[in-house]
């Protein structure tokens, strides 16, 4: 008699291909139409799944969790990020959290680099110019951004999608500095010729272009706060692929308002979806919609990682990708 299947809702739409194995491996409830679910949803959720597949738009509790009834022993999120879920919560209620890193790299790395350019050339300047039908030709004092090559790099987070910005920068000939938890290898620097720099106040005053990507966690939040936006250039740029959070993003209107910064790229934000209404007015910013890990390639590289994971604890063993406070 063949074993019960797993009972799996899944909390937004996933690629068709993603949707497809899942259905064959598991009992799964897919959400349609593609709604974020309310709070009230979640909880249900929680109580009727062996396994719950949410996303980085589902925050997930303590309180939350305590409605999970004893059902639930796996969420095995669908992203790389975790603090929209309390992990330590989690665990204490016997609930494994699992995620899918390493996937979102390249895709990541590839949008800061479309924003370090993006800033730094004007680029949507001049889209915003050919839309309007004004442009009235070539001039030679119009539209002049900077050079990006020969240019410093500060990365603040070297990890997977640190390492893969500073590849991408280094073809560009940038100059690479970079602040991080820990120190990489030598052979790590050496291949993308980076400077390690233990004081993050010091890098910040050093840098033309600084890239977010850290996660977001306790000692993160609003890590780049009034204080340090001061220590930089009055021309360097900002560009976060990583998480809003870790800006204070009312100190950086002030320092864009204010000329202690020239510009920014932003991709994430402090509040989710309530963008601060500045920065959609001010010169030099550029913005985009949680676009980072947007490809085809990579949302289904994260729905088979997820697909792994539940098959792993479903055949009664750790998920490869499990989280654990330790980790975060």
């Amino acid at each position: 008699m063949p074993a019960k299947r797993l009972s799996v809702v899944v909390t937004r739409r996933l690629p068709e291909a993603v949707e497809t194995r899942m259905t064959e491996l598991f009992d799964v409830t897919l959400r349609d139409p593609d709604t974020r679910m309310s709070r009230d949803e979640l909880a249900a959720a929680m109580r009727a799944a062996d396994v719950l597949v949410p996303c980085v738009t589902d925050q997930i509790d303590a309180n939350l969790l305590a409605q999970a009834g004893d059902k639930l022993r796996l969420i095995a999120n669908y992203g790389a990020g975790v603090d929209h879920i309390d992990v330590a919560t989690a665990r204490q209620r016997g609930i494994l959290v699992s995620n899918t890193p390493g996937v979102l790299s390249d895709d990541t790395a590839d949008m800061a680099m479309a924003l370090i350019l993006g800033v730094l050339r004007k680029v949507p300047q001049g889209m915003a110019e050919m839309a309007s039908g004004n442009w009235q030709g070539w001039s030679p004092m119009a539209n002049l951004g900077h050079r990006v090559g020969g240019r410093r790099l500060g990365i603040l987070g070297m990890g997977r999608t640190g390492l893969a910005v500073a590849r991408r920068a280094r073809a560009f000939g940038m100059q690479i500095h970079y602040h991080n938890r820990r120190r990489l290898r030598p052979e790590v620097e050496a291949e993308v010729e980076a400077t390690y720099w233990e004081s993050l106040d010091q890098m910040l005053a050093r840098v033309d272009v600084l890239s977010i990507n850290c996660p977001h966690t306790p000692s993160t939040f609003h890590l780049l706060n009034s204080r340090r936006l001061r220590l930089m250039k009055p021309t360097a740029v900002i560009v976060n692929t990583s998480r809003g959070e870790v800006i204070d993003e009312n100190a950086l209107v002030r320092a864009l308002k204010g000329g202690e910064i020239a510009g920014a790229g932003l991709d994430v934000y402090e509040h989710g979806t309530e963008i601060n209404p500045a920065l959609r007015e001010l010169p030099g910013v550029v913005l985009l919609p949680h676009m980072g890990s947007a490809t085809t390639e990579g949302r289904v590289e994260m729905g088979e990682k997820v697909i792994l994971n539940i098959k792993t604890f479903a055949d009664g063993h750790r998920p490869p990708d499990q989280v654990v406070p330790g980790m975060l």
